[in-house]
């Protein structure tokens, strides 16, 4: 069990994006799905949040509407032990997002992430 889950929040598109993230990362899942009721804000039965996990880490994805954006504050750092593992990461999390310099890119949602070989990991500790 986790005492840390980041929550990511989203306009409408939680769904999409947890589908979009399973494949890429091992050992990942979707663990729950809560749904909004008539009493709820957003429309009845669409997704209000996900909780899944990306390679046995948990998230919680929020349906939360317009209200938040990403921005280059919060990023995920993905570590690869090889170019081929880096290669792999950056052409799928970047597919239909931007490009940006240092290993860093924003997906097609905004959120940002950094692709860093190991070796510069270990190298800064």
């Amino acid at each position: 069990m986790h005492d840390i889950t980041p929550c990511l929040w989203f306009d409408h598109q939680a769904e999409e994006a947890v589908n979009f993230y399973l494949p890429i990362f091992p050992n990942s899942r979707i663990t729950q799905i809560a749904r909004y009721g008539k009493a709820w804000p957003g429309q009845e039965g669409s997704v209000m949040t996900i909780a899944f996990e990306l390679d046995g880490r948990p998230f919680v994805a929020l349906n939360g509407g317009p209200v938040f954006m990403f921005n280059e504050a919060i990023s995920f750092q993905v570590f690869c032990d090889t170019q081929e593992r880096i290669d792999y990461f950056w052409d799928r999390l970047c597919d239909g997002g931007t490009e940006s310099q240092c290993g860093w890119l924003k997906d097609k949602y905004g959120l940002s992430w950094q692709i860093v070989p190991r070796a510069l990991r270990t190298a800064s500790r």
